[in-house]
């Protein structure tokens, strides 16, 4: 009888064994994202027959790995991280499995803004796991000290001055940090914007490529000025988390970056600065639209996947308005994901615990990427074109711009080149010609 129970015994762990279903999470190595990993367990214990395999990469180098799994059909993958460019483009190349939600998600409490970007022909092909805009931040110690304020709207050549009059390296404090470092969803992710409210485009309503008109021009002279003048020395080098640390540790008097950001350098536990931090709009040039860029980390299915049951589960269970509640109990009501869910902005704690909060979701609520420049564009986006080239576009011409803080050259030999190999690019890709392909944003 004793042989009779552990030969049952054995066969039901090996019946186990041979059931786990593995679900591999490509995903971005940032805050929030490290705090759903450890949080994990959660799930697996609720789900005892699914084990999450994780790939945590740098964000470029996740980018890269997604693009390439996804388009080779490799199936390496069952849940990728990905954002508002990716999603309705690879969406309307069937490359993507529709999102499964039912009336507890509570889809409709989704920031409209945030749901739009990720839907293709009225379906939620990922779901957000936190959304973002930009804004201003500013040591407000430093402020004072200076008998100066951070205009609750500043412009461009306010935070210029401000960057001037902030700057004391003898101190460890450099005047402005902004992202240096090459790469459409890097410094190109800043410069448009930057564009934008310079009154530029990327392309005009022929497809033609912009980049050496005069908001191009005005836009990019200012950015290298910038950081030439009062930046941190090997800024080509910091992207998002590279200056989150600088500013965090007391060494940026202001920084423009993503509402994310607000959280963190909020809570003295990551933050030297905590505390002593003022908090405004994104800055403007001579025009305000498309100033602050609209973003979101989401969580999508390859068409790919081996286990689309554990991955439409998982991708519910981490965007769902029970994790926000799961991060708050573990975390703190800081470190949840915001910008995703309107019912999180409008609880006491949240808004106690993100001074910024107003500010994100109010330039969540009025990012157009219908709208986004002062000339009539053919692309969706404010800080990207929602275009399959725009990856190897964006990428190509953030590269000749990150050269601009490396060998002190001139602006405009680097946009004329940038123009020229953009213009080579576009017309390999049908565009600007008769019959030129259509999707997503045309």
């Amino acid at each position: 009888m004793k042989r009779v129970w552990l030969s049952v015994l054995l066969g039901a762990w090996m019946l186990g064994s041979a059931a786990a279903t593995e679900l591999v999470v490509a995903t971005v190595n940032n805050a929030h994202m490290l705090t759903m990993q450890r949080l994990s367990k959660h799930f697996e214990r609720a789900h005892p027959g699914v084990r999450l395999k994780w790939v945590t990469l740098e964000e470029g180098a996740l980018r890269q790995q997604v693009s390439r799994d996804i388009a080779t059909r490799g199936g390496r993958f069952d849940v990728m991280t990905m954002g508002l460019l990716e999603v309705p483009v690879w969406a309307a190349r069937g490359w993507l499995t529709p999102v499964e939600v039912d009336r507890s998600y509570d889809v409709d409490d989704l920031l409209p803004a945030i749901r739009e970007g990720l839907s293709h022909a009225g379906r939620l092909y990922a779901a957000p796991f936190y959304g973002e805009s930009s804004m201003t931040m500013a040591r407000a110690d430093l402020l004072k000290a200076a008998g100066v304020s951070l205009p609750a709207q500043p412009t461009w050549a306010q935070i210029r001055d401000l960057a001037a009059r902030l700057h004391d390296p003898a101190r460890g404090v450099h005047g402005i940090c902004l992202r240096g470092r090459a790469g459409w969803g890097e410094n190109v992710t800043l410069i448009t914007p930057m564009v934008n409210s310079h009154g530029g485009q990327w392309f005009d309503m022929a497809w033609r490529p912009q980049l050496t008109s005069p908001p191009w021009k005005a836009a990019v002279s200012l950015y290298v000025d910038l950081l030439r003048q009062w930046g941190p020395a090997g800024a080509v080098a910091n992207g998002y988390n590279e200056n989150l640390a600088l500013f965090s540790q007391g060494k940026c008097a202001l920084w423009i970056d993503a509402t994310v950001a607000g959280g963190y350098v909020s809570q003295p536990r990551y933050s030297k600065v905590a505390g002593r931090v003022a908090f405004a709009a994104a800055p403007v040039g001579p025009h305000a639209k498309g100033a602050s860029w609209l973003w979101a980390w989401a969580l999508a299915i390859p068409a790919t996947t081996r286990e689309p049951a554990a991955a439409q589960a998982f991708v519910r269970w981490a965007t769902s308005r029970a994790y926000i509640e799961l991060v708050a109990r573990e975390e703190g009501w800081a470190a949840v994901p915001s910008g995703t869910r309107r019912s999180t902005y409008s609880r006491p704690e949240f808004q106690r615990a993100n001074p910024h909060a107003g500010i994100e979701a109010r330039a969540i609520a009025s990012a157009n990427t219908r709208d986004a420049t002062v000339p009539k564009s053919p692309y969706v986006g404010i800080q990207f074109a929602t275009i399959p080239e725009f990856q190897s576009i964006g990428t190509l011409v953030g590269q000749e711009i990150a050269t601009l803080l490396v060998d002190k050259g001139g602006v405009d030999p680097v946009l004329e080149r940038a123009q020229r190999a953009v213009e080579r690019k576009m017309l390999e890709s049908g565009y600007g010609a008769k019959g030129s392909p259509a999707g997503p944003g045309r």
